[in-house]
């Protein structure tokens, strides 16, 4: 059984898509519908914007998505691959959820460009952070989070896999973290290159500018169902599909549970879609059992085909 899932912030690089849009007319006229949905040259932006430009959120978040569909429609036009369930981190949410028709890609690609923006219009840059921790877990790690916090904000915001849990919050609350990580003996502690504390409770004026925005969408029913982010369970009923997004900007990405569902419900294959490989990493530490396949050029393709 397969499912297809879909890469998040952190995957982006300058170039991605054109392979494929160079290569098929399904990728080239994905790129042309994202380009007139935002108005602007998106696909310049994929195809040869600066690491500054891409690293921006509003710009980051539907240039992976269009990256992620473009790709998506070339691995449905081109194999016979079909997904039991789909599921994606963060942002790769919204891509899952137009793979299971659920979301048109012109209204996602509109929603996301208007989320990174909420995003990063909630905390001014500078004040809010991320950091990967790597060895420290479970109640250890929360006790942590509220000794640094100091009346701040600190809390885990990505649980990806075994040993690798991402906070976020204030920055000067996460450095107070990562000092504490290193002292309690974490593997790893470093502040990530993100420009916003991604999915901690400062992203609150984010979900309720977003509401508003999903409230005029038209969400349709499910192909098959999409395991969210907030609750690690997959969801077939397009009338929770709304609040689970709502719901997904302050809430942590509980991806390590998303993939131990999806293998007690008989998922063996993985098939990541969309720019570089992050989702398949974390996937072979939380399943060694599963295989795992990509497609976001035209080599990785051929290695599906063949």
């Amino acid at each position: 059984m397969d499912a297809f899932v879909f890469p998040g912030q952190g995957s982006q690089y300058s170039g991605m898509g054109k392979d494929l849009a160079d290569n098929f007319n399904v990728a080239k006229l994905t790129f042309e519908e994202a380009n007139d949905a935002l108005g602007i040259d998106l696909s310049a932006l994929c195809f040869s914007g600066s690491e500054e430009d891409l690293k921006l959120t509003a710009n980051t978040q539907p240039a992976i998505l269009a990256t992620s569909i473009a790709a998506l429609r070339v691995l449905l036009e081109e194999t016979e691959l079909r997904p039991a369930f789909t599921a994606g981190h963060s942002l790769g949410e919204y891509s899952a959820l137009v793979a299971a028709g659920a979301l048109d890609f012109a209204d996602a690609v509109k929603t996301v460009r208007q989320r990174g923006t909420y995003m990063q219009d909630a905390v001014p840059v500078g004040l809010g952070a991320m950091a990967a921790i790597m060895g420290i877990e479970g109640d250890a790690l929360l006790q942590l989070c509220q000794d640094a916090a100091k009346g701040e904000v600190v809390a885990p915001a990505n649980y990806n896999s075994p040993g690798q849990i991402v906070i976020a919050g204030h920055t000067t609350a996460v450095e107070r973290a990562i000092i504490l990580a290193k002292e309690q003996g974490a593997k790893r502690a470093l502040l990530l290159p993100v420009s916003a504390p991604f999915h901690s409770s400062l992203m609150a004026p984010a979900a309720q500018r977003l509401q508003l925005d999903l409230e005029s969408l038209t969400i349709s029913p499910l192909l098959c169902p999409v395991v969210s982010n907030v609750e690690a369970m997959p969801c077939n009923e397009e009338t929770r599909i709304k609040a689970l997004l709502v719901d997904q900007v302050c809430a942590p990405v509980r991806w390590e549970e998303s993939v131990l569902k999806m293998k007690e419900l008989g998922v063996s294959r993985y098939v990541e879609i969309g720019p570089g490989r992050v989702l398949s990493s974390l996937i072979k530490r939380i399943d060694r059992s599963s295989e795992q396949k990509n497609i976001g050029d035209v080599a990785s393709l051929k290695k599906i085909q063949g």
